[in-house]
């Protein structure tokens, strides 16, 4: 690769992680050609990008970025092979790991995870990765609660005023 390709390549990592809040560093070295297409397609389906890049390309895009980013912390886990994801939902791409991988599998291994300025490094954090709400979970989840409260009220007037007419009817009708 030459100079001038380099340069290209490191460019138009800044700009990616620019315009990325998420973003994820993997290791899918071991898969199978099969695999690694199978995986791309679940990525592709979810909107994911994934890219394979030199560690020191990735590495010299990020020193460059503004250190408030905290870009800092995913230094030590550009060792070996190295898949980038990006996306823009937060929690999307560990959820394809996991379904990828099933109940049994192992690859590929995440080597860390950059979402809104928090650094999450090591397979381990695959879990609590995958749990995280997407921003449309929580805004429906904040509708349904405020519309809750308005909702029990309608069916307490609702209920109220049935009672109410019933017993009204039942007064009229012991006069007559």
């Amino acid at each position: 690769m030459t100079k001038a390709e380099k340069a290209t390549v490191i460019a138009d990592l800044k700009e990616k992680f620019s315009n990325s809040p998420f973003f994820y560093l993997t290791d899918s070295s071991t898969l199978s050609v099969e695999e690694i297409n199978k995986l791309r397609g679940m990525f592709f389906e979810k909107g994911i990008e994934m890219r394979v890049v030199k560690n020191t390309l990735v590495k010299k895009a990020l020193e460059d970025a503004p250190e408030e980013k905290g870009y800092q912390g995913l230094f030590d886990s550009l060792k070996g092979p190295t898949a980038l994801l990006f996306t823009e939902v937060a929690n999307s791409p560990a959820r394809v790991l996991k379904e990828y991988r099933g109940k049994d599998g192992e690859r590929p291994i995440l080597k860390a995870a950059y979402i809104d300025s928090s650094v999450y490094v090591g397979d381990d954090q695959l879990k609590a990765l995958s749990s995280l709400k997407s921003k449309e979970e929580l805004l429906g989840e904040i509708v349904g609660l405020l519309q809750s409260p308005a909702k029990n009220l309608i069916s307490a007037l609702q209920s109220g005023g049935a009672t109410l007419s019933g017993l009204l009817k039942a007064l009229e009708e012991r006069r007559e």
